[in-house]
């Protein structure tokens, strides 16, 4: 037998020459496959760019050009990365951190195929039966019907009467939502006015459209000049109620409904979630969702509630937390259904064993976190006998305690031992630990990272002179000091979600760090239970919302200090100064390229001829500040900018002050116009914060502020957070990161367990008792943390 060696084993590096997606400067990078590859260095030096954006980005573009035209039309087009040469791909599954559903219907069962599952085993075994496993799908509705056909054959024309019928699980009266929605009236209307006088108080209902007002005040059903709270019963029914009825306003055929049956339509269809921050606001204050009366919240009808599997139906069965339901699995004896239960089976075991055994498959996934999302994506793969497979990670590890950190690693290694590539972005030292290759980018981010500073293995990375390396195996000492707290925020018997009874006091005027394994109840603790009266200034971790045009600068409000200044130096309208605007190159409006769409292949985004990517009108660009134009300002980074505003002809201390949050968040490299698009998911928190830093209030409570940070910035994180305080804020902060634990002046540690083994407050202190002690699993991980 010949032992020479075959040519396809010589394909076992992924090879990147000439990357210059985002900030990568010309990257070149070879990846070992079938290993563990961790991708580190500071938020914003290239990491997501190179990973995501290049590799992965490119083996999907592939994929999708093996499909044909007609089916690549329906696909989302991607352009090929500005990258020279990229080859030795194999298929890439991405698993990000992006939430979740946007649909109110989608669960953690629908998401994951378990409900799929769970509702062939009912319709099979269920007594009694009821039908197909879509008499047990929240959503699929009941419908029949019947009717006449005229078919031809042989030459004749024959009527037959056909029925059909379809037997689905959708509770007829919440539609599969399990909630319902009953409205405030009085923030839908002014009762005191008429229509005429803007009695419609809903947005997007104030304007004089056809599809807006004019059905309401032309359609001959209400008086217009009439204050509503002079209406008939009648006359308020039709207002509110009336069912869809075609009118005739202007020559125009419309449709006339009441206000509620609209708002429903247009605004309650969606998820709370993808709303525009404006709906979302009015949503919240106008509409009470409360559980569905007729099917109690469980989104299916009486008859897909009776049929039952040892005493459990399925709506119950749902609602279990994952790893009682598993075990409940695993009690069932059934030969006629054997693989069946020992496919969900195995993925039931998979939730429990990547750390979700506590949520429950009725749990909307859009309420998931960005972690949990995340891990419930795993849960398909985790079984799959795929190999040869590049896996992508986007730090797997956001969410997670101490001690589910280290089953995330041994479940990353199972992929790899199965012959696949595991790529991931992460700083996290633990997971650093495990890998058998590390590229660490930077030096810098930004324009002053995107180089690779560092390839090879972990202990070449400790010993070399790389920013990563150095800090490593940074450790922040127990502090030892810690501050009085001036005043307690008081929850008493809080029980939402898993939490059981909770009494808390919360220190103020301090560091308070609430921990805890993930599912504990910290965020049940922290979001839902602190009374409103409080004060509280949220800043969670939700995507930022916004166009490609978005960028710091319209974020922040720094822009309107800026058009203002350029608009009193130069005598001329402020409203010039925006790419939104009227300053707005007519070539791009103001988008600086102009996109152009080749239907089933990918896009084409070239820059502006008129502007060179500018986004301003030539006549705009004359107008000049200290020296500079708009587009010039807009290039700036935040420090750079801090100094062009401070002392000297550009001076605006509105803008100053501004910049300085930005750079006391980290955030000092960013360009002013660089679209919020383009942003990491730290760099979005943090921007978040420096927005938020403005606001009067004195309690802000922060959701893992650690997410996305390099171990060299944690520091810095430290020195804001104790800058807040010392500035007499009070700082609650829920966070699985052992500096932050240690550098807290008092902690509140939840479990002891996760789900319905949580929601107890289990240690109540100083940092320093919590490491003596060690009377949790939280304690035993920061003891071992600080060495001690």
């Amino acid at each position: 037998m010949s032992t020479a060696e075959h040519p396809a084993d010589n394909h076992d590096l992924i090879r990147v020459r000439g990357a210059r997606v985002n900030n990568l400067a010309d990257v070149d990078v070879d990846v070992p496959k079938r290993r563990l590859t961790v991708f580190t260095g500071v938020s914003g030096s290239g990491k997501s760019s190179l990973v995501f954006g290049t590799i992965a980005a490119e083996s999907q573009r592939m994929i999708n050009e093996t499909y044909s035209a007609f089916v690549q039309g329906f696909m989302p087009t991607q352009a090929r990365p500005e990258v020279d040469v990229l080859d030795g791909l194999t298929p890439a599954i991405i698993v990000d951190q992006e939430r979740m559903g946007g649909d109110p219907r989608s669960t953690v069962g629908t998401a994951t195929d378990t409900g799929a599952m769970l509702r062939i085993l009912f319709s099979r075994i269920g007594k009694p039966h009821i039908g197909s496993p879509k008499a047990f799908s929240f959503n699929v509705a009941s419908i029949s019907g019947a009717g006449a056909i005229t078919t031809q054959r042989g030459g004749r024309t024959v009527k037959e009467r056909r029925s059909f019928s379809v037997t689905g699980g959708m509770c007829p009266h919440c539609e599969g939502r399990g909630s319902v929605t009953d409205f405030d009236l009085s923030q839908l209307y002014d009762a005191g006015k008429s229509l005429h006088e803007g009695a419609v108080t809903v947005p997007g209902y104030t304007g004089d459209g056809h599809w807006t007002l004019r059905p309401f005040t032309e359609s001959g059903f209400l008086d217009p000049d009439k204050p509503i709270r002079d209406y008939t019963d009648d006359e308020l029914h039709d207002f509110l109620h009336k069912e869809p009825v075609k009118v005739r306003i202007g020559g125009i055929n419309v449709t006339y409904e009441g206000l509620i049956p609209r708002i429903r339509k247009s605004m309650l269809s969606k998820d709370r979630e993808s709303m525009q921050p404006h709906i979302r606001e009015f949503v919240d204050r106008a509409v009470v969702f409360t559980a569905c009366p007729e099917c109690a919240g469980t989104r299916l009808n009486e008859t897909a509630r009776s049929a039952r599997i040892a005493g459990v139906n399925i709506a119950e069965a749902c609602a279990m937390q994952i790893s009682d339901l598993a075990e409940w699995i695993r009690g069932l004896d059934e030969p006629s259904v054997v693989p069946l239960l020992t496919a969900l089976r195995q993925t039931l075991d998979s939730f429990v064993e990547i750390g979700l055994g506590y949520l429950s498959l009725d749990r909307p996934s859009a309420t998931l976190s960005g972690g949990e999302a995340q891990r419930t994506k795993m849960i398909r793969h985790l079984g799959s006998s795929l190999t040869d497979v590049t896996y992508v990670f986007d730090e797997p590890t956001i969410g997670l305690h101490p001690h589910d950190i280290r089953r995330m690693n041994d479940l990353l290694l199972r992929l790899r031992d199965k012959g696949n590539t595991v790529l991931v972005v992460e700083h996290d030292p633990e997971v650093i630990a495990t890998a058998d290759h590390v590229v660490d980018l930077g030096p810098g981010a930004g324009s002053a990272g995107g180089t690779i500073c560092f390839e090879g293995t972990v202990e070449g990375l400790r010993s070399g002179e790389t920013l990563t390396g150095h800090h490593l195996d940074d450790r922040v000492a127990v502090k030892k000091q810690v501050r009085e707290p001036t005043g307690t925020l008081e929850i008493r018997g809080a029980t939402s979600h898993n939490l059981a009874d909770v009494d808390v006091d919360i220190p103020l005027g301090v560091l308070c760090v609430i921990t805890g394994v993930a599912g504990s109840g910290k965020s049940s603790l922290v979001h839902e239970s602190i009374p409103p009266e409080a004060g509280v200034i949220p800043v969670d971790q939700d995507a930022i919302r916004g166009s490609r045009r978005s960028n710091p600068a319209t974020y922040t409000g720094l822009l309107d200090p800026i058009r203002k200044a350029f608009a009193k130096a130069n005598g001329v309208k402020p409203a010039l100064f925006s790419a939104n605007s009227e300053g707005a190159c007519p070539g791009c409006n103001g988008a600086g390229v102009v996109h152009t769409d080749l239907a089933m292949m990918a896009g084409v985004a070239t820059t502006c001829e008129e502007c060179s990517g500018k986004r301003f009108q030539e006549s705009v660009l004359e107008y000049r500040l200290g020296g500079r134009d708009i587009s010039e300002v807009l290039a700036m980074s935040a420090t750079e900018a801090a100094e062009f505003f401070g002392p000297g002809e550009a001076r605006t201390p509105a803008a100053q002050r501004i910049l300085a949050r930005l750079a006391d968040v980290g955030l000092g490299y960013l360009s002013l116009g660089q679209s919020l698009t383009t942003l990491s998911g730290g760099e979005r928190q943090r921007l978040k914060l420096a927005t938020h830093m403005s606001e009067k209030g004195g309690v802000y409570v922060l959701d893992e502020p650690t997410t996305g940070l390099h171990l060299a910035d944690i520091e810095q994180l430290l020195g804001l957070l104790d800058r807040l305080v010392d500035a007499g804020k009070s700082v609650i902060v829920i966070e699985h990161h052992q500096a932050v634990m240690a550098h807290a002046d008092h902690i509140v540690d939840l479990g002891p367990g996760a789900g319905h083994d949580g929601g107890k407050v289990v240690f109540e202190g100083t940092p320093a008792e919590l490491v003596a002690d060690r009377p949790t699993l939280t304690g035993q991980h920061l003891a071992e943390y600080v060495g001690v």
